[in-house]
């Protein structure tokens, strides 16, 4: 079963404060999709780097979505690109498009 995404850590953080939570939860709504959108480029024109740096950019928000097992994924694909592999990207896409198509929701 693939992991979906979720508030629970992003309420925990907010300790019940329906405020912080709304501005975490407009913080990803605002950068995500920008941060999707470069990491396609870079990872489109084998910049593999700069590809690197923004799964470096992502991974907190697989964190406070909830998926740890997203993050570990993420973790091994940010070392393979160190590397120029990024044979983790077909994962870590589907991943992407599960949170947006998550924060669409919210």
């Amino acid at each position: 079963m693939k992991e979906v995404p979720h508030l629970n850590y992003i309420r925990e953080l907010s300790g019940g404060d329906e405020v912080l939570e709304k501005k975490f939860i407009a913080l990803i709504k605002q950068e995500f999709p920008k941060e999707k959108e470069v990491y396609l480029e870079n990872l489109g024109d084998k910049r593999y780097r700069d590809t690197m740096q923004m799964v470096q950019k992502l991974k907190p928000k697989l964190n406070f979505l909830g998926l740890q097992e997203g993050y570990r994924l993420a973790l091994r694909y940010e070392q393979d690109l160190r590397y120029e592999d990024p044979k983790l990207q077909k994962e870590f896409l589907e991943i992407l498009e599960r949170i947006e198509s998550y924060i669409k929701t919210l």
